[in-house]
């Protein structure tokens, strides 16, 4: 395997065990805890949700060829909470997943290194992948955050439970060895 496909490989395993994080919390809210506001300032998770969606559409439909902020995109309207309900805005999400990895999923060698723009801003395509795996994170963790303070004592851990941490290392161990 080359250089390339270890890159792009291991930034699609990542990136979809970002979405991960985010879909186990969604399986743990309703309707009504999508549009949860911790205060005024805050972004509701429907409003992440909106505009991750609306982020991945814009950055990777035509990837290669089109400037990542597309006329089409409504940023603003992406931070007003449209009322969706939970069905909706994980079509939504998924919609924006789909065109993600399937840009990343089409990318040879030879075009990591072409330069691509964002707001007319060149990028080489490594920088701007780069550029949205900390961006899409950042937004899920708020996700997951907001989705704990939701849930509170009823909450599932996503990764590692509190307390489990030696288990989980000796499983890893056997699993391993």
């Amino acid at each position: 395997m080359t250089f390339a496909e270890t890159f792009l490989n291991s930034y699609i395993k990542r990136a979809l065990g970002y979405k991960e994080l985010a879909d186990k919390t969604f399986a743990q809210l309703s309707d009504a805890d999508f549009h949860f506001q911790p205060n005024e300032a805050s972004n509701s998770i429907a409003v992440i949700v909106q505009h991750v969606a609306g982020n991945m559409r814009s950055r990777f439909t035509n990837f290669l060829t089109e400037d990542g902020e597309k006329a089409w995109r409504k940023r603003d309207e992406e931070f007003e909470d449209q009322q969706w309900n939970k069905e909706t805005l994980l079509q939504r999400w998924n919609e924006g997943w789909d065109c993600y990895i399937n840009a990343v999923q089409q990318l040879t060698a030879d075009d990591l290194l072409k330069t691509i723009t964002i707001r007319s801003e060149g990028l080489t395509v490594i920088d701007a992948l780069n550029r949205q795996l900390s961006h899409y994170p950042y937004h899920i963790g708020q996700i997951v955050y907001i989705g704990r303070m939701i849930k509170n004592n009823d909450w599932q851990s996503l990764s590692i439970a509190k307390g489990q941490s030696q288990q989980f290392n000796d499983q890893m161990q056997h699993k391993h060895s």
